[in-house]
């Protein structure tokens, strides 16, 4: 059976660099970091101090005030993202909804509901638990309320797979567009982990950066790492078969072309030693994308800050590249992002793409001593001009996730 071609015609964004992908992208290329200091919680009740939360963002501003309470921080940053990406890609969903699906992942869902639910519980009785707790707490909630605010009655589903939701997310609604189920999807990935349980189980788990230096605090492939630094947002892209973006005259971002997905069967959160599943996932992507080695230029790496993931990951890309892994880019942008765990692979994918539209590789700010250990070209720094035909970008989550996906110029 002939696969149906898949290009990106929308793309939609909110991150600690920005309420917007113009924003967050212009952000990026300069460099600047989105960490700074928890002003949500309160700072004592915790040792770690660097979150990456968004930026004079009010939910008011895109949703009515009524409605906006019956949604948690991460359904309303899905909506906000779609709303921009499908807005950005002109897709008329009206004319077609019943071909225009839904898949958008969240790692955690809604943690700041059940908390604060569970308080209101303790404290007042069941009767004073609020109706809409349960669809606000769902992960699967952004998807579904996205499809009911955009009107895209096509397949309408949610990927869970910690860290790689995101990256999931996109890759299965590739698919479904790829076999003919849809004519084009909304997808990828929300999160709003910045929680007083999320944050003190990252604690506990020692997962998060401990650095007191709170802009310097993301440092990925340094030798100085010692964590990953909480961020939030949404990263939403529009998917779209060819010829059905070719036919209303869609402008073109990338053309997405491979997707790898495999489980480590190791551990519940520690990569496999090499990266092994990456190693794997990375290869079925590019067996997928039906692209050599040698054609990727750039790679949006997971590179979380952590200790096991940056060494790894390296070692993983060095192994399915051989020598050609001293020839390309590889870069972290949650060295500026934080890590927007769920919501990570939807903003970096928009990052992978822009890298590629634009002939502009993002930095990995704060490499200030490298690891001997991750020894390839980060873009240390500075973002760089440079013309690629194809790149990647990979997630790994907690459970042994491991999730690649391919994009190649559109030709």
């Amino acid at each position: 059976m002939t696969k149906r071609r898949v290009v990106v015609t929308g793309l939609g964004m909110v991150s600690p660099l920005g309420n917007d992908v113009e924003t967050t992208w212009k952000n990026i290329v300069d460099g600047k970091s989105g960490v700074g200091e928890l002003t949500r919680l309160n700072q004592e009740d915790f040792p770690a101090k660097a979150v990456a939360e968004l930026k004079d963002f009010n939910i008011e501003d895109y949703i009515e005030r009524k409605e906006a309470r019956k949604m948690d921080r991460f359904t309303q940053y899905a909506i906000v993202a779609s709303r921009e990406a499908v807005k950005d890609s002109s897709l008329d969903i009206a004319s077609n909804a019943e071909r225009v699906g839904v898949w958008i992942g969240s790692g955690i869902g809604g943690m700041e509901t059940f908390e604060k639910q569970f308080e209101t519980f303790q404290k007042r009785g069941y009767k004073r638990v609020s109706p809409f707790f349960v669809p606000m707490m769902i992960p699967d909630m952004a998807a579904g309320q996205v499809s009911i605010d955009l009107g895209a009655k096509g397949m309408n589903s949610c990927t869970v797979t910690a860290c790689a939701s995101g990256t999931n997310s996109i890759g299965d609604a590739f698919k479904v567009i790829q076999r003919g189920d849809a004519d084009a999807m909304i997808t990828g990935g929300s999160e709003a982990p910045i929680s007083q349980m999320a944050m003190a189980g990252f604690v506990a788990n020692t997962a998060l950066t401990l650095n007191d230096d709170v802009t310097k605090a993301s440092r990925p492939f340094d030798k100085n790492r010692d964590g990953f630094v909480m961020g939030e947002g949404a990263g939403v892209l529009v998917l779209e078969e060819l010829e059905h973006a070719l036919a209303r005259g869609a402008k073109i971002y990338a053309e997405i072309t491979g997707y790898g997905s495999t489980g480590d069967a190791y551990h519940i959160t520690a990569p496999a030693p090499g990266g092994e599943g990456g190693v794997r996932a990375m290869r079925q992507s590019l067996e997928d994308a039906g692209v050599k080695p040698e054609e990727i230029g750039y790679i949006n790496a997971h590179g979380t800050s952590t200790p096991y993931n940056d060494k790894y990951e390296t070692m993983a890309i060095k192994e399915v590249f051989g020598e050609h892994a001293y020839k390309l880019a590889v870069s972290s942008t949650k060295s500026m992002t934080g890590h927007l765990l769920g919501a990570a692979g939807g903003v970096e994918a928009i990052f992978t793409v822009l890298a590629l539209k634009n002939s502009i590789l993002p930095p990995t700010i704060n490499l200030e001593e490298a690891d001997p250990e991750c020894d390839l070209d980060y873009v240390p720094n500075e973002a760089r001009k440079q013309e690629i035909q194809a790149a990647v970008s990979n997630s790994l989550g907690f459970g042994g996730h491991n999730a690649t996906i391919v994009f190649k110029s559109y030709q």
